[in-house]
């Protein structure tokens, strides 16, 4: 059994060749305005919301990272600065107290110069007078020696 198509191919060619032309706005333009509509409804909920939830959620860990970042520059500079400031003024005390130390140095050191000065100078007075007690012993045992000798010169002239 065999069917024949002829006659129902036929009457289909008819019915789409009535008025037609390049743009048919029959019942098929709202669905195709229906169906644009929708595909941009899910097309939206599906791709361009979580795009843009990402890149706005990227934007915000970039703009935080940043701010951070900047934060933590800054309390670095000021520690940097704090640092620098406590550096200065520990080596101002440093040279302070090398030049408190070099001047009491050198007192310490005038003051064992002028001792050593004193010392010299009683050394030196203990020393003349001392001379000065040996030469006068020395010169009263020459005079008890002249006198002796002058006494036993004069014996021996006048005994003879």
């Amino acid at each position: 059994m065999m069917i024949n198509l002829s006659p129902l191919v036929a009457l289909q060619a008819s019915s789409t060749e009535v008025e037609g032309g390049l743009f048919d706005f029959n019942a098929t333009l709202p669905l195709m305005v229906l169906q644009f509509l929708a595909l941009t409804v899910i097309l939206n909920v599906l791709f361009y919301k979580p795009v843009s939830n990402v890149l706005d959620e990227r934007d915000e860990y970039i703009r935080n990272s940043l701010t951070t970042a900047s934060a933590y520059l800054l309390k670095a500079n000021e520690l940097t600065k704090k640092y620098e400031q406590e550096l200065a003024e520990s080596r101002k005390k440093a040279q302070d107290i090398i030049k408190k130390s070099q001047q009491e140095a050198q007192q310490i050191v005038s003051v064992k110069i002028k001792e050593a000065q004193l010392d010299a100078e009683k050394l030196v007075t203990e020393a003349y007078d001392q001379l000065n007690i040996q030469k006068e012993q020395a010169l009263k045992t020459l005079e008890t020696q002249v006198d002796n000798l002058s006494d036993q010169i004069k014996l021996k002239l006048l005994g003879n």
